[in-house]
């Protein structure tokens, strides 16, 4: 049983629409199942044209408004049970509705004379519509808070207590919808994906490459995203909105969207939150990103600088004006009295190759003098594999720690993310856009940080870095894929345990997905043919190259 709660301000007219023949003549015999009184004694009664007169109960719900001196304000709620789900009776309805109100605090079992006027109206298809006036009888104010959210609490109790068909609790998980105006104008306009669901993707692709908010804000500006920011008193960011340049209204304005109106783990504070990393992992992105942006050895270092990176240069010992290495170091990196050193206060130096493999001085300097627009494959396979090895830690803390999985369970939607980005697989993406829910800590909270959780961000930030390689085929690509499809299965075993339907769900078909990808790429076609080139060189024998045994 789902509903769905809306606002208005004439109730007249929508008690018109619940009693006319619909939109498609799809309203069949439309009648009162409750009211705040009997409601026999509140069914409006026929005309002699044999339409509805519905002035009485119009000026009952009215009344408590016109006594408190407010404007007319509607609450109107949707109630459906599921098509599987069989035909209600009048009388369930009525204790549907009755439910519904009670757990809201519209109208509490016991105060009928006091709290909100309301009425249900059934008129078929397994569903009714709670028409309520929000001043109450006692002179108060009603208090719709939440009420969405204890909406949902009431349809679940109802359908434990009929019987019916059970759906997961309001968790505060759910990516925000489409409303169906943004579905139409999006169908008028032809364009070919709602603004709401197309911002969504492109900010939760920024956020999980980003390794900071700068990097977070410029990677939205590539993308075409416009960027508001709101900020307090003192210039610090505390929020943000985003827009598209061909979205706006009537008056050409751009139609903007706060982060959390996308989805709950996408406003400013949550975003800051997935960008927590160690200070080792922040200065082996700092020098990455300075490697792949540069063009020579001086610009390298000039962009380390830049970036506040200390740097130590070591020289040849037989040529001393030869640079043969070097170290990095960030401010306040240093011994403490709880590591090496001895609390001694020193910096503590990484050499290049200390960082990451291909970051040594001479693998650059052979990237640079090459001009290499991206990591060969060995390099990317070295990636790869540092992701695999961090997606595996994680499962197994999932696995072994569920209390403190949380937040390696929301890493995962970055690391899916990223993994389809760099292997240039749209399988992938799919899956990554159905685990998101899972991903999500309930009721908006912001899961503590965890070693595995920011090495598993970490790898993937370095991975974002490498670029896409459009239909990646290696086998460590593969293997990737598959310790991935292991630990979004581990996050459905945890979200099923904990009782989360809706995760469970969106991770066990994420699973599937990845599963079946993997299957697929590791099976070898049953009878491969040789493919013989379109064009030979003349004089020479057919040239034949046979199909790759492992393919996207």
């Amino acid at each position: 049983m789902i509903g769905k709660v809306r606002r208005g301000g004439r109730v007249a007219g929508l008690l018109r629409y619940l009693y006319g023949p619909g939109k498609a003549n799809e309203h069949v015999n439309p009648h009162l199942v409750a009211g705040w009184r009997g409601q026999d004694e509140l069914e409006p009664p026929p005309r002699a044209d044999g339409k509805r007169d519905f002035t009485r109960l119009t000026t009952l719900l009215r009344q408590p408004c016109a006594a408190i001196g407010e404007a007319e304000r509607v609450w109107h709620c949707i109630v459906r049970a599921a098509p599987q789900d069989r035909d209600l009776t009048d009388a369930e309805w009525a204790h549907v509705a009755r439910e519904v109100l009670h757990r809201v605090g519209l109208a509490p079992y016991g105060q009928e004379a006091e709290a909100v006027r309301w009425v249900a109206v059934h008129h078929g298809d397994n569903h009714i519509h709670i028409v309520a006036t929000l001043a109450r009888q006692d002179g108060g104010k009603a208090r719709t808070s939440n009420d969405f959210y204890r909406l949902r609490e009431a349809c679940r109790a109802v359908e434990a207590e009929l019987g019916l068909r059970r759906t997961a609790p309001g968790d505060r998980t759910a990516a925000k919808r489409p409303t169906r105006a943004e579905r139409e104008q999006a169908g008028r306009r032809g364009w070919s994906q709602i603004p709401r669901e197309g911002l969504r993707r492109q900010v939760v692709a920024a956020a999980a490459g980003a390794a900071s908010p700068e990097d977070f804000l410029a990677r939205l500006a590539q993308a075409g995203v416009r960027v508001r920011l709101r900020r307090r008193d003192d210039g610090e960011v505390v929020g943000y909105a985003v827009a598209l340049d061909h979205h706006r209204t009537a008056a050409g304005a751009l139609v903007w969207y706060g982060g959390g109106a996308l989805a709950p783990d996408l406003t400013w504070p949550k975003l800051r939150a997935r960008w927590r990393r160690t200070p080792q992992d922040e200065l082996r992105e700092k020098v990455a990103t300075a490697a792949r942006d540069a063009h020579d050895e001086q610009e390298f270092f000039r962009r380390l600088a830049e970036q506040g990176v200390l740097l130590r240069l070591r020289h040849s010992q037989t040529n001393p004006g030869q640079v043969t290495g070097y170290a990095v170091s960030l401010p306040g990196m240093t011994h403490t009295a709880d590591g090496a050193g001895g609390g001694s206060g020193e910096l503590i130096w990484y050499a290049g190759g200390r960082l990451a493999g291909w970051l040594t001085l001479p693998q650059l300097r052979r990237l640079w003098r090459t001009g290499e627009a991206g990591w060969t494959r060995a390099e990317r396979e070295a990636l790869y594999g540092q992701a695999a090895q961090a997606a595996s830690a994680a499962a197994a803390r999932i696995r072994d720690d569920p209390a403190s999985a949380a937040d390696a369970a929301w890493a995962a939607a970055d690391a899916l993310r990223m993994a389809a980005t760099a292997l240039g697989n749209p399988v992938l993406a799919k899956a990554a856009e159905e685990y998101e829910r899972a991903a999500r800590a309930g009721y908006g909270r912001i899961p503590a940080p965890s070693p595995e959780g920011v090495r598993l961000r970490s790898a993937v930030r370095l991975l974002a870095l490498s670029g896409a390689m459009s239909r990646d085929t290696t086998l460590a690509g593969m293997v990737l894929v598959g310790v991935l499809a292991s630990l979004v299965n581990a996050v459905a075993d945890l979200r099923r345990a904990q009782q989360h339907a809706a995760q469970a769900a969106a991770a066990r078909q994420a699973a599937n997905r990845l599963l079946t990808q993997v299957t697929v790429s590791a099976t070898p076609p049953a009878h491969p043919q040789p493919v013989r080139l379109l064009q030979d060189p003349p004089g020479q024998p057919g040239s034949t190259v046979r199909e790759p045994r492992h393919g996207w």
